[in-house]
Order: C-alpha cells, then structure tokens, then sequence
C-alpha cells in the first residue's frame, strides 16, 4: 500500500503536496475574506511568464517565476487600490499578457516548446527535483511565517481598511505583502497543482471550513487540515491511478466541500438549540438562525476575531 514511498520522485511530491496544503490555504483564507477569491489565477496566469523566462535564460523556473509574478501581484495591488474604473480592464490585459508572453517566450528558449509548459500549467509528481523541493520549502516557510505571525495585522486590513488605518496600521504595505505572498504561494503549487488550478487549493479549503466552523481561528485551522488532506490523498491518488495531481487534488476539494455544505444545516440547528437553551428569553417560536435576545455571536466564520 506504501510502496509509493519507496521511489524518490514521490517522496518529493509528497513532502511539496504536504507544504502546498499548509501554504494555499493560509493566504487564501484572506483573499476569501476581501473578496479577491480569484486573485490567485490570475497571477498563475502571470506567472507563466517567469516560467518561459526560466527556459529563456536556463535558470529555475521557479525562481523566475517568484520575481515575475511578485510584479505582477504588486501591479494587480496598485490597481486595485487605486479603485480606478477601468482597473478591471488593465487587469484583464495584465493576466492575459501573462499567459500570451508565455507562450510566445517558451518557442523562443532554446529547444523549448509549449509541451515544457505542461507540467507547470497542471501539474506534475514526477517532475518535482530535488531543487524544486529546496525552493517550495523556503517559500512556504515565508508563506506560512508571514499568513500566521501577521494574522492579527492582515485580518484587520482584509476587514475594514479605513478602521484598520485609523489605528495607525501600515495598510499599504500589509497589502503588497499579502499581494507578494499570494505570488509566493502560486509558485509553491505551480508543481504539484498547476498553475491554471492553483487558485482553486487557496480557495476551496476556505470556503469548506466556513461551512461547519465559527471564528478565525477554528475556520483557519479547518482550511489547513482540509488543503494538507486533499493534497496528500491526491498526489498519492494520481500515483496509483494515473490520473493528472492537479485535477485530482481540486476534484478531492470541491468533494470536501459539498460535504461540509451537507453538514452546515444540521450543524446550524445544533448551534441554534444550544444558543437558545444557553440564553434565557430566546422566543421558542423563532426560526432557526434567528438571533437570541443578547449574548450570542452572530458573526460569520470570518468576522470573527482571529
């Protein structure tokens, strides 16, 4: 059963799908919060520009990758804070320039062809190198160091702005930050996920922990049991099966998901009875969900404190 173990290239992919499933969802619990779920794809997209730069100039793929797609996360920032308009559009041109000068860089690298762009578009177990290995683990550690040792500071800049910058918080900064660390972060999972799915590992680990959880913490914690359980299972599945990780990882997602949200409504009941035979006053009449007199926590699972 744990033969898979025996051979070096899954013990790679194993170790990068552990620390993809710890980092995707620890940025991606604040994008969901500030409503920019599908930031994530669309600096996959821009990456692919750093990856073709990488064969351009036979260096890591990574690395290049990391520096271009920074840019291009700090550029989406910018413009997103600038609250132009038009932003959508220069947004648009951003991510699929990123995808064409991709494309149009790899036919330009010696002997390269769109086919080397394939393991990096959906993923790959069998192509993660030993250097590979050493770049996700440093990144994940950036990734993970600044997603929790700053989650107080970038939970109250992901809710409020304005009350965050009136108690003297560097808003500006704390969201290039959490713009460079969403870059970092599609660039651990480009690998094992794909850079056309990476988007979906950051987000649907969130948005199934909020199905059952209340709070940021409990939510948070939740996200990173369900990315590091779904990674893990689909890396090994796409070994025995013979099936593509990336597709397998956010199929095994998506499942968790639709469970979690078959669960919220018992789940939400339960909650009910428990407030109402905790609060005195509560009608016995109101509908489930409906707030007791005083004392209870109607706040969902992200607006609570962390």
């Amino acid at each position: 059963m744990f033969e898979l173990l025996d051979y070096p290239f899954m013990q790679r992919a194993l170790l990068a799908a552990l620390l993809i499933g710890v980092a995707a969802p620890a940025v991606g619990i604040y994008l969901v919060q500030r409503r920019q779920a599908l930031m994530g794809d669309g600096i996959g997209h821009v990456a692919l520009t750093g990856v073709a730069l990488g064969f351009l100039f036979e260096s890591s793929p990574v690395w290049t990758a990391v520096a271009v797609s920074a840019l291009g996360a700090v550029g989406m920032e910018l413009l997103r804070a600038s609250g132009r308009a038009r932003g959508d559009i220069a947004l648009a041109m951003l991510f699929y320039g990123g995808m064409a000068g991709g494309v149009m860089i790899i036919n330009l690298a010696p002997g390269g062809s769109t086919a080397n762009l394939t393991s990096y578009l959906w993923g790959s177990v069998t192509t993660v190198s030993p250097d590979d290995i050493t770049a996700i683990t440093l990144l994940s550690a950036f990734v993970v160091l600044v997603a929790l040792g700053l989650r107080r500071q970038l939970f109250a800049v992901c809710q409020d702005e304005e009350f965050a910058r009136v108690t003297g918080l560097p808003v500006r900064a704390l969201n290039l930050l959490l713009a460079v660390t969403a870059a970092a972060t599609v660039t651990v999972a480009m690998r094992v996920v794909g850079l056309l799915l990476v988007s979906a590992l950051m987000v649907i680990p969130v948005v199934a922990a909020q199905q059952v959880t209340r709070g940021f913490a409990t939510t948070l914690a939740a996200a990173l049991t369900i990315g590091v359980l779904v990674s893990v299972s689909g890396t090994a599945t796409s070994y025995y099966q013979d099936v593509p990780p990336g597709a397998t990882i956010v199929l095994l997602a998506i499942g968790v998901f639709v469970l979690a949200a078959l669960l919220a409504v018992p789940l939400a009941r339960l909650r009910t009875r428990r407030a109402r035979a905790a609060t005195p006053g509560t009608p016995p009449g109101s509908p489930p969900g409906s707030p007791p007199d005083a004392g209870s926590d109607p706040d969902p699972a992200l607006t609570a404190r962390p």
